[in-house]
């Protein structure tokens, strides 16, 4: 006759070994949304690993909801400087110049734009000059 525990033992390895490799997969997925939630925010990316924390992380989705994001604070900060009158302001935290391994930044973190209400000036090419 058939041996009910082989069956049983087989069929329920199966299914834990499934639902483990599942259940891998949405934690990794979970992480990384919150990594780009955390970041886009300003906060750092590894923030969202607080989230695998029981109550600490409904804590984070009050500072996520609630709080003043780093990010709008820079904004203020140079809106603020635009009113005024300062054309090319400062942030209170300047980017750094090169960036890690020696390789110079050829980028910035945020987009710089013009400020409001002020022509831009673009670069015309000149007319030959006959001689």
């Amino acid at each position: 006759m058939y041996s009910n525990s082989t069956v049983n033992t087989g069929a329920l390895t199966g299914v834990f070994l499934t639902s483990t490799i599942i259940g891998l997969v949405f934690l990794i997925l979970f992480i990384i949304i919150y990594w780009r939630i955390f970041s886009k925010a300003g906060y750092s990316g590894a923030l969202s690993l607080l989230m695998l924390i029981p109550i600490v992380n409904i804590i984070m989705l009050f500072v996520l909801a609630f709080g003043n994001w780093p990010i709008y604070k820079e904004l203020n900060y140079l809106r603020q400087q635009v009113a005024q009158g300062q054309r090319n302001p400062v942030p209170p935290q300047a980017f750094p110049q090169a960036a890690p391994g020696g390789y110079p930044q050829q980028y910035p973190s945020s987009p710089q734009y013009p400020p409001y209400n002020q022509p831009q000036q673009y670069n015309q090419p000149q007319p030959p000059q006959n001689r």
